[in-house]
């Protein structure tokens, strides 16, 4: 009887904690996510926003050859500047999982979040720009003559979207590898791996789940970028958060600009629902292993008592 009342009494408590959390989650999440869906399927207005008549014409919209162009440079940036952060957050987590100056590491990653994004990026347009750092320096030295093309292109934005977002693939690997059982490495080293084939091969497959956790945290906001393409690329960066923002404060087409959003909202659920199972998927396979290894110890076990 009293486990029953305890357990009410648990009950109780855990709902009136998450009450307030659910009102917030509510009133500031699923609220503006469903007030963009209804726009998404509205008409658009003569002088801007909705028309309260049902109509797919925003979603027709988006198959817009030039809408399509937006939407395939976006995808290629935002893959190439996550596996470009990927490729560099992974020997980045691993020296400093290994490194006895972790906090040091840490707080260096940590720091350029104090600082305001824009101030990040206008930073990168001086240091880019015609007469900016790099220029500078080259044409001091005689090393050329003109100043380089080094803003208002693609590599530009990718260099920033890097730069911007790399931190965020960098935390997820390193916690992920700072759990790691190096000695594996050290024990397919003696079985005559090389580094190359046991970090590859160990390794790898061990942070599938960091990595999982980096795609999603580097793509969803380079796939959203909105500042990067505007201030540091050129007329043929413009990136799918551009036109969402030119749709509302320029055209006010506001169908337009909630049907985009709506694409990106269900390409991030996708990828954190991805995140999710890779996570429990990983989480199921750390639980079993203990249990093969005890039922291998006790199968051992009973034919050494039988011998």
């Amino acid at each position: 009887m009293g486990r029953r009342i305890d357990k009410k009494r648990s009950a109780i408590l855990g709902t009136s904690y998450s009450f307030p959390m659910g009102i917030w989650f509510t009133v500031f999440f699923v609220v503006p996510l469903l007030i963009i869906l209804s726009y998404s399927f509205m008409k658009k207005g003569l002088y801007g926003g909705v028309v309260n008549e049902f109509d797919l014409s925003a979603y027709s919209q988006i198959f817009n050859p030039n809408f399509l162009r937006v939407i395939w440079r976006t995808v290629w940036i935002s893959v190439v500047s996550t596996f470009i952060c990927i490729f560099l957050a992974i020997p980045c987590g691993y020296a400093m999982a290994k490194s006895k100056h972790q906090t040091l590491f840490l707080a260096m990653v940590i720091i350029p979040f104090w600082t305001n994004s824009l101030i990040r990026i206008f930073a990168w347009m001086n240091i880019l720009s015609s007469d900016g750092f790099i220029n500078s320096i080259l044409m001091s030295l005689n090393i050329i003559d003109e100043p380089l093309s080094l803003i208002y292109n693609h590599g530009s934005v990718l260099l920033v979207l890097v730069y911007m977002y790399l931190p965020f693939a960098i935390l997820p690997i390193f916690t992920i590898i700072d759990k790691f059982d190096f000695s594996l490495l050290d024990a397919a080293r003696d079985l005559g791996a090389n580094k190359l084939s046991a970090f590859m091969r160990v390794l790898i497959p061990n942070i599938k789940s960091g990595i999982a956790t980096a795609l999603v945290f580097t793509f969803i906001p380079i796939f959203g970028s909105y500042t990067v393409p505007l201030l540091v690329g050129g007329m043929d960066s413009t990136m799918v958060g551009n036109i969402i923002v030119d749709q509302v404060q320029k055209t006010r087409n506001w169908p337009l600009s909630a049907s985009f959003s709506v694409v990106l909202t269900a390409i991030s659920m996708v990828g954190v629902l991805w995140m999710m199972k890779s996570s429990s998927k990983n989480a199921e396979l750390n639980q079993a292993k203990p249990i093969k290894e005890k039922s291998t110890k006790d199968s051992k076990g009973v034919r050494s008592v039988a011998l």
